[in-house]
């Protein structure tokens, strides 16, 4: 007997693409946290990427233990609403907006800089580049209100390329510039380059380079086999972001070491153009540093390329997260419903989406890239700290619950077994979160104000709605048809959510009266990516319910039907899954309408490519 699976929410992405999408965000720091670090640090470059990495390595096995434990979206919010309450789980996911409003800020700002080496110079300096970032954040809100199509294997090449294009770059600074004496020499100016307080603040910044593994937690409930698929996702992006974050930085400060000049000592990584350096645009600074022969224009232009489409799929990726992470606030009574509300043409939450980019638009207004790494650590920080500290807590709220992944090492107290790792992260957030805010006032004014006027706004909106503050009401959600009939040898049909064809039914019944073999309608209903997959879609939902009831008012009793979401571009693989548990003898479709792409249309082809048995593509008759 083939055993059908409950179905939920459809889980489909594996390590391969959670990696990639996580190191998307990761790989594209250091297009700017190199040069943000160096401003401060200087010399100390390298150390301050070794200290933030430690802290990145302690907050990685955070995210993979409480993510294994909850594989659903929402990361840190979700692990304190789990904790704790809604209250703090309220209080984390603020903070996460925050990073992903500065995500959306920094990375458009930073991709213009890049441009600036290629397309025109004025995109070096204000206000080219904040016009250049603005328009950037702008269409990209108007490409996911729009709905974006699901690209993982653009993200992995996209990953693999950027990684090892980095890897060139460190292996090459390690033959040509590299030097031991050079980077001791840099240390001699500790003390005044940087003093005390720059290297602290440095710290907190340097961890803007490490955050994207909030991507792989917001994308948990997507994952297949999540027991293994995320620890070993966060795995890979550890060994890869190590690889780079540890090495290239030795390189940098190889290249461009400090130099002292009337009183004044510095490094070009540090610096802005008006200087001739390259704050702006540090890796293009680490290649200039070498001597690449005739190839060193063309090197200089690829790299600026790449860091524009890198830094404008981590500013894509931060409009995505806006999406998420409103609708799930939105569902959980945290903000009210007009900021999850979905579009009634393309089911994306466009009011959360264009209200979340607007703030975006105005943190690039004033210009200033080093307040936007510290606002950004600060969110960060903050967020990170609630991560490790709902974790210690489900220890002893919980210590009996399934956990896939535990973090390495354990402490005991008082009969509690305590995550090392997660405390010593703890500290070290929560020490960089205080640095950010009281070595430099303006940050912390600017991020207390952002925190206290979310606060406010989620209590009066929760007493207006008569609800207190620390219970989590989840708002209603339709579900989708579920049927667990067992089939044996069966026929397969598939449609998406918005035809019916009953010609392609009749032949399913063909097929299958000889043999008296049963019928099962899989109906699709594709979920832009821009929504979380469990988004609210009752006319989508209903449409479905209604193609599986004519086909069982058309097949008699022996049809049963179910509703699957999905991606788009993932319908041809789940068919094919469908079809090779219910050990169908044949499946069935009817033929899309051309699209000019492809001859069949994707899902077909992918069901034709991979069959796991007989296909039956149902053409319709057409009049004469």
């Amino acid at each position: 007997m083939a055993e059908r699976r409950l179905h939920g929410l459809q889980r489909v992405l594996g390590v391969n693409a959670l990696f990639s999408t996580a190191y998307g965000n990761v790989g594209s720091s250091i297009y700017y946290a190199l040069g943000l670090v160096a401003a401060l640090a200087a010399g100390l470059t390298p150390l301050v990427f070794v200290i933030t990495g430690a802290l990145f390595y302690c907050t990685a096995t955070t995210y993979a233990e409480a993510t294994a434990m909850y594989p659903e979206a929402g990361g840190s919010s979700l692990f304190a609403r789990r904790a704790f309450n809604e209250l703090l789980s309220f209080f984390t996911a603020w903070a996460q907006m925050l990073n992903y409003i500065i995500t959306i800020a920094i990375s458009a700002f930073f991709a213009a800089h890049y441009a600036g080496r290629f397309l025109w110079d004025g995109l070096n300096e204000s206000p080219g580049d904040i016009f250049f970032a603005v328009v950037t954040v702008a269409l990209l809100a108007v490409v996911n209100v729009r709905g974006v199509k699901d690209a993982v294997s653009v993200n992995l090449v996209l990953a693999i390329v950027d990684f090892l294009s980095q890897v060139a770059i460190v292996a090459l600074g390690f033959f040509l510039v590299f030097s031991p004496d050079v980077l001791l020499d840099n240390l001699d100016f500790f003390g005044e380059t940087p003093t005390i307080t720059q290297f602290l603040l440095a710290i907190p910044i340097g961890t803007v380079a490490y955050t994207g593994i909030e991507t792989i937690s917001n994308m948990a409930g997507e994952a297949r086999d999540q027991d293994t698929t995320i620890p070993s996702a966060i795995r890979r992006v550890m060994v890869a972001v190590f690889a780079i974050y540890f090495t290239l930085p030795l390189v940098a400060l190889s290249a461009l070491p400090v130099e002292c000049a009337d009183g004044e000592c510095r490094t070009l990584l540090g610096v802005g153009p008006e200087d001739d350096g390259y704050a702006n645009d540090p890796i293009v600074g680490v290649v200039s540093g070498m001597d690449l022969g005739s190839m060193q224009g063309a090197v200089e232009i690829y790299v600026g390329v790449l860091a524009v489409t890198i830094l404008v799929a981590a500013t894509n990726a931060g409009v995505l997260g806006v999406s998420r992470l409103t609708y799930s606030m939105g569902i959980y009574r945290q903000l009210p419903d007009v900021m999850r509300r979905l579009h009634r043409r393309y089911r994306t939450p466009y009011v959360g989406i264009l209200v979340f980019s607007a703030f975006a638009c105005v943190a690039l207004l004033p210009g200033q890239a080093d307040f936007l790494g510290k606002i950004y650590a600060f969110g960060a920080m903050l967020s990170f700290s609630m991560a490790h500290l709902s974790l210690i807590r489900l220890r002893v709220t919980e210590p009996g619950a399934r956990r896939p992944y535990r973090s390495p090492g354990g402490l005991r107290v008082r009969g509690h077994d305590l995550p090392v790792l997660a405390i010593i992260g703890l500290a070290g957030t929560a020490l960089s979160f205080l640095v950010v805010s009281v070595l430099d006032l303006q940050v912390g004014a600017a991020g207390v104000t952002w925190m206290v006027l979310g606060m406010g706004g989620y209590v009066l909106y929760r007493r207006r709605q008569g609800l207190d503050l620390v219970s989590t009401h989840e708002v209603a959600m339709p579900q989708p048809v579920t049927l667990t009939e067992a089939e044996y040898e069966s026929v397969l049909v598939a449609f998406d959510a918005r035809n019916y064809s009953a010609q392609t039914i009749a032949t399913a019944a063909r097929l299958a009266g000889p043999r008296r073999r049963g019928i099962h309608v899989l109906v699709t209903l594709t979920v832009p990516q821009v929504s979380p997959l469990d988004a609210a879609l009752p006319e989508e939902e209903l449409a479905a319910r209604a193609v599986i009831e004519q086909a069982r008012i058309q097949g008699g009793q022996r049809v049963s039907g179910h509703v699957e979401r999905v991606r788009p571009g993932q319908s041809g693989r789940l068919i094919v899954e469908e079809a090779r548990e219910m050990r169908a003898h044949a499946i069935v479709m009817p033929l899309p309408p051309r699209t000019g792409t492809t001859l069949f249309g994707k899902t077909v082809e992918t069901v034709l490519a991979d069959r796991p048995c007989r296909v039956i593509i149902e053409s319709e008759p057409t009049d004469a």
